[in-house]
């Protein structure tokens, strides 16, 4: 099973994909965690590309092209493999992301977004996770990280709240695949609903 997880930036994503990873392992699933963009050795190097560095500097056209390349070497070196060997693979954000901040953050691209996911990659989780939460809250937690990687949080609250609009949109369209979580809990409390979803959905 294909199982990732979206939402805005500090939404809890990554926490929350570590902790049902965890919770997998200990009933006795082999599974990948991974991450996107990223994931894989040359996926990495372009993560560094988009995410570091100015607002600006790239334009989104570019962006879609960059993060569609590091997703299909994801694909290629890790998630189609290890799906093939009959693990779960758990992926800290994955084509969704791409649909949200590139397809609708500054222009109407998810045309261009769908039909290069459609030309090289296809492939669509079995289940999503939408952690959802208020975007200043959001924000705040990203930013608090005083990490490397805040080019997408530097656009501002702004941007967060049409991407918060944006997912919960996307989740309509994708019914079958995707659960919205709430977010504005503790994260042991977000954690249990989502092992209980995940727990099903694996039975």
């Amino acid at each position: 099973m294909f199982i990732t997880f979206e939402g805005i930036d500090g939404s809890g994503k990554s926490t929350q994909a570590r902790m049902l990873a965890d919770h997998l392992r200990a009933n006795g699933r082999d599974v990948v965690l991974t991450r996107e963009p990223g994931g894989s050795a040359g996926a990495e190097e372009i993560r560094r590309l988009v995410l570091e560095g100015d607002p600006d500097r790239w334009s989104a056209e570019t962006e879609i092209l960059l993060f569609t390349a590091a997703r299909r070497d994801h694909l290629e070196r890790v998630i189609d493999p290890a799906l093939k060997a009959g693990k779960v693979v758990i992926s800290d954000r994955f084509a969704d992301s791409t649909r949200m901040y590139q397809g609708l953050s500054r222009g109407d691209l998810r045309g261009t977004v769908d039909r290069l996911h459609d030309m090289m990659i296809v492939r669509e989780p079995d289940l999503t996770f939408l952690i959802d939460m208020e975007p200043e809250t959001g924000l705040a937690r990203a930013k608090g990280r005083n990490g490397t990687e805040e080019r997408f949080e530097d656009f501002g609250a702004g941007l967060q709240a049409r991407m918060r609009e944006g997912f919960l949109a996307l989740a309509a369209e994708f019914p079958a695949r995707f659960r919205v979580i709430d977010g504005d809990r503790s994260p042991e409390m977000v954690a249990a609903e989502v092992a209980a979803i995940a727990d099903r959905a694996l039975a």
